[in-house]
């Protein structure tokens, strides 16, 4: 494990001036709003042995499950029975009652009665189950024994301009019941979704989605919970106590002028141990990252009303020039053709 001690002989000779840091800063929070994450049940599953279901690649079905979604994450939360799930081509894994398995870059995936199994994907049935009411029913599987249900769905989530959380989540996350980052919050959640997709009711899509948003946060704080000790990553970053801080105040006055120095200077460390650590964490150097970070805010803000003069000065550019250019320098378009394209998406 990396040393978390300071090296002393860089400490200024002064103690360093520090800028209010606000150690309260809910990052994770703070980029699950920005990357605007929303959720949808889609799926109450029964099913009997044998069976399999693959789901094909998220890509490839956002337009049905989440339209005008430019990410999909598909999740599946076992409540009866066991099943095997994981990625096509690799190894799967066992889940039983309470389990969840969530695939964060939304890659093709199957679920089967055993190890290894294979079926078709059917790209038309989603098509098909977006005109349902959701949850829609569905039943797999012959008349065997070892009854198993599933509720099965989607999350959506912006991957661009930047998403630092997704960007640091594995090709699959799954999270068992008898592990320790597993939560009672979890298992209240379930009884809710399972509860409320049984017998539809008025408002209970939305209710459906907001337990989907809350069941993903949960897992994410149990995988955060399973790395400890962990060297590298933005999701460790978040517990070292320099990156951290470095984090924080970065998320706290993403429109502040920061530099270097004052950044070591407001987390208490020197300016080579600060860039040294964050990129070994995060993978880019500090005043990169708050670069990356305002441009997400920036694209969060032109799905809104606010004009490219109010957006630049939100995000700590002293004029929409020198935005607009930082803006497509990174993007790859300027703002304003960014705003028309997201526009077009969210209309399908």
């Amino acid at each position: 494990m990396t040393s978390r001690r300071f090296d002393m002989t860089e400490r200024p000779e002064k103690p360093p001036r520090r800028e209010r840091v606000q150690p309260d800063v809910d990052i994770l929070s703070e980029v699950l709003r920005a990357v605007r994450l929303r959720g949808a049940v889609y799926y109450r599953v029964s099913a009997s042995t044998p069976w399999v279901a693959e789901a094909p690649d998220a890509g490839e079905i956002a337009s049905y499950v989440m339209p005008g979604s430019e990410h999909v994450i598909e999740y599946h939360v076992v409540t009866q029975g066991s099943c095997w799930g994981g990625l096509i081509g690799e190894p799967s894994v066992r889940l039983e009652a309470g389990d969840i398995i969530v695939f964060p870059q939304g890659d093709a995936h199957v679920l089967g009665s055993a190890e290894g199994m294979r079926g078709p994907t059917n790209v038309e049935f989603h098509e098909r189950s977006a005109l349902e009411r959701l949850p829609v029913r569905v039943d797999y599987g012959g008349s065997g024994r070892d009854p198993v249900q599933l509720v099965c769905g989607f999350l959506a989530c912006d991957a661009r301009p930047f998403n630092p959380l997704l960007a640091t989540l594995p090709r699959m996350l799954y999270l068992k019941k008898r592990t320790s980052g597993y939560s009672d919050m979890l298992d209240q959640f379930m009884h809710c979704a399972l509860a409320e997709s049984r017998v539809p009711r008025a408002g209970g899509e939305v209710v459906l989605a907001r337990l989907s948003e809350l069941m993903f946060v949960e897992v994410v704080r149990g995988y955060i919970a399973s790395r400890e000790g962990a060297e590298r990553g933005w999701l460790s970053g978040l517990r070292d106590e320099v990156v951290g801080r470095a984090l924080a105040a970065l998320h706290g006055r993403p429109a502040h002028p920061w530099k270097l120095d004052d950044l070591a200077q407001a987390v208490g460390a020197s300016r080579s141990v600060l860039a040294a650590r964050f990129m070994e964490y995060v993978g880019v150097p500090p005043i990169q990252y708050l670069a990356q970070w305002r441009m997400q805010l920036a694209g969060t803000l032109l799905a809104g009303p606010s004009t490219l003069g109010a957006i630049a000065e939100a995000v700590g550019y002293g004029s929409e020039a020198a935005f607009s250019r930082a803006f497509k320098k990174m993007v790859g378009v300027g703002p304003a053709n960014w705003r028309t394209m997201r526009a077009g998406e969210a209309r399908g």
